[in-house]
């Protein structure tokens, strides 16, 4: 049989339109499919900017239905996830990431990054921790100790928070000789609860050694001196305090006075809280200076507080006046008393919010002066003098 040559003639242009033809059906899918994920993708970043968080996730999640290859979409996913507090989701899609095989490095270690904040988010502290130590080595180090530093305060593992914090100021992120000696408060202040004194003054001894100028830790020696019945050495620690942190005073004012009576102190005590009230007064100067006066010297009380007034306008103070003349013109005539029970009683109630201590990190108030703020957990956030006194 002879081979016709027309057939072939003509089946040269038939399979060429039909390659043209399949080419172009799959050029056009491929258009629509790249069309379709950008287009589900920008509604996602629409719903997001409008802060639209549910609508933004049904976004993301179609876009990368279309192209489940796209690392970008699984992040901004992720984070979505992570950001309404679906955690389980966002560890989830960190972990799908991880798994792929071809993952970047750089992706690798970005996506083990944001793994460790789900865990840390999410409150899961024992795989928070190793998931971060896995990121030492990456350009995530540095964030990566700073969380750990945070998550071993928040565990109070203060042998760790210690150890890691040497290390973030071997790497020169700043100086931590002032938190570590709150650490070593902190580790002091458990000590004392077992009642190992020997181990607490160690402690404390070494924060001391580290950072002079810690307030805390000076404050801290004090009260175990104190407890220790070393009233001088107590004193003296409270006077260095004095020289060497003058701002912190406000906070030993009152334990300095008392201290120094029990050790026989009170004219260097009484210099050294003048002094200062005459730089800068405050409420606490005041009543440890009113503890050094005789018992029952009305005068020279109301001499100190209207002295005061004069340079600080204080309405504490001012009530406290107010109240030990009244208290003096009762005692002495059978008048009426100067002030009705009732306004005593409110004023009493609008000291009160001026006698606390504010965060100056995020405004938290406190009866008490707290070292590390309850409300942000930022350290040395609170004024050592008190609201009336700003």
């Amino acid at each position: 049989m002879e081979f016709d040559l027309t057939w072939a003639l003509l089946a040269l242009p038939l399979a060429f339109a039909g390659g043209w033809l399949s080419s172009r059906f799959d050029i056009r899918q491929w258009r629509m499919e790249t069309r379709s994920a950008p287009k589900a993708y920008f509604k996602g970043l629409n719903y997001l900017l409008n802060e639209q968080q549910d609508e933004a996730i049904d976004a993301f999640i179609e876009a990368v239905q279309h192209d489940p290859d796209t690392t970008e979409l699984h992040f901004a996913l992720g984070n979505l996830f992570r950001t309404r507090g679906d955690y389980d989701r966002a560890v989830r899609v960190h972990e799908h990431l991880l798994r792929r095989a071809d993952l970047s490095r750089a992706d690798h270690e970005r996506a083990q990054h944001a793994l460790s904040m789900d865990f840390t988010k999410a409150g899961l502290l024992d795989r928070a921790e190793a998931s971060l130590h896995l990121l030492m080595g990456t350009p995530y180090e540095t964030e990566a100790r700073v969380t750990l530093l945070a998550l071993y305060e928040r565990t109070s593992d203060w042998p760790q928070a210690i150890a890691m914090a040497e290390q973030l100021e071997l790497a020169n992120r700043g100086s931590f000789k002032n938190r570590i000696a709150h650490y070593l408060c902190e580790m002091a202040a458990a000590s004392l609860q077992a009642q190992h004194i020997e181990e607490a003054q160690a402690h404390l001894t070494q924060a001391l050694a580290l950072c002079p100028e810690s307030a805390r830790a000076r404050l801290d020696m004090a009260q175990l001196l104190e407890n220790k019945g070393d009233f001088t050495e107590a004193c003296q620690q409270l006077q260095t305090l004095a020289k060497r942190m003058p701002s912190a005073l406000p906070l030993a004012a009152s334990r300095l006075a008392r201290l120094s009576v029990k050790a026989g102190r009170q004219t260097e005590a009484w210099k050294c809280l003048h002094a200062a009230q005459a730089q800068r007064p405050t409420i606490d100067y005041v009543d440890a200076l009113a503890s050094l006066l005789p018992p029952g010297d009305v005068a020279a009380l109301s001499a100190m507080y209207l002295d005061h007034l004069r340079k600080e306008p204080s309405l504490v103070v001012a009530t406290r006046w107010l109240d030990l003349n009244a208290q003096a013109l009762q005692a002495t005539t059978a008048a009426a008393p100067l002030l009705p029970p009732e306004v005593n009683q409110a004023l009493q109630k609008a000291t009160t919010p001026l006698k606390r201590y504010r965060c100056a990190a995020c405004g938290f108030e406190a009866g008490t002066h707290f070292w590390q703020c309850p409300g942000c957990q930022t350290w040395d956030s609170y004024n050592p003098r008190r609201i009336d006194d700003l």
